[in-house]
């Protein structure tokens, strides 16, 4: 079982006639995602790839062809209003891959995505994954394996790298998240984490975090109230100098929170092992899914 999405998921993508929507449109198609529709306004009733039909709204495109998620490649500066078009037109799920919307943007739509009670993921994100079934985003599909193991990370890069490593070892993944690194996101730690909990197929989790802010402690003390899976956590910036943002607008130090030996201590209390190197994250969820089957 997967997460979120799955073989059944009917994509439609917000951005499908530019360069990077349209790329991206193709890779998921070929990787076997039902991308039933694009939107571009101007340039309904075309054809995207010979058979994608594209609309100039949502609406028209959820009423065409039954769309269920969306996944946005939309410039910064209109990203806003085609997320707020997507959650106005009932989808479920909405992915904003834009990076670089400002922040009171992304507070709008996600505060009214909230409202309404849908999903959002992102901005600023990879999209997500449900290896074999289907993916909504950027990830690159051939490093990733249908198996039992969740990911949420907030790093792109990292999510790729360690998904890769667990492959190699053998460990699949049942659904792999991206949830961006911007100050203020859709989905994070604590509601992924929620979902692989309630998942029967999931039986561990990776979670990939950051210096900056303080998502990764609240995870911790979720996971110490409410998981009874085993978490594996891994924590980028060890080496970061405070005061400096590294990659992500969330990846800053301020003062003593949000540094990598703090998030550990939260991590550790709330009986999480921490994995110092990223290639160490698969020795240490064999060794957990070992005790559970023991």
């Amino acid at each position: 079982m997967a997460i979120l999405i799955d073989e059944r998921t009917k994509v439609l993508v917000q951005g499908i006639t530019g360069r990077e929507g349209g790329f991206h449109a193709q890779q998921m198609i070929a990787y076997g995602t039902k991308v039933v529709a694009g939107v571009t306004p101007g340039k309904g009733g075309t054809l995207f790839g010979g058979n994608v039909p594209v609309f100039d709204t949502v609406e028209e495109a959820v009423n065409a062809t039954g769309a269920n998620a969306s996944v946005i490649f939309v410039p910064a500066p209109f990203a806003k209003d085609a997320a707020l078009e997507s959650i106005e037109a009932d989808l479920p799920l909405t992915v904003v891959i834009t990076e670089h919307i400002p922040t009171y943007d992304a507070w709008r739509f996600i505060s009214h995505a909230g409202r309404k009670g849908k999903r959002v993921i992102g901005p600023n994100c990879p999209g997500l994954i449900s290896p074999e079934r289907s993916k909504v985003g950027i990830m690159p599909g051939s490093v990733f394996e249908r198996g039992v193991v969740g990911v949420v990370s907030r790093s792109g890069t990292l999510t790729y790298e360690i998904a890769y490593q667990l492959t190699k070892a053998g460990l699949g993944q049942s659904t792999v998240i991206g949830i961006g690194g911007d100050p203020i996101i859709g989905t994070g730690f604590v509601d992924a984490l929620e979902l692989f909990n309630k998942d029967r197929v999931t039986r561990a989790v990776v979670l990939i975090g950051e210096i900056g802010g303080n998502d990764e402690e609240m995870a911790a003390d979720y996971i110490s109230k409410e998981v009874r899976k085993p978490v594996v956590a891994y924590i980028a910036g060890r080496t970061a100098p405070p005061g400096k943002r590294m990659g992500h607008a969330g990846a800053i130090v301020s003062g003593s929170e949000g540094t990598v030996a703090a998030k550990a201590e939260s991590f550790k209390a709330a009986g999480v092992q921490v994995a110092v190197t990223p290639d160490e994250v698969p020795r240490l969820v064999a060794s957990s899914l070992k005790k559970i089957s023991a």
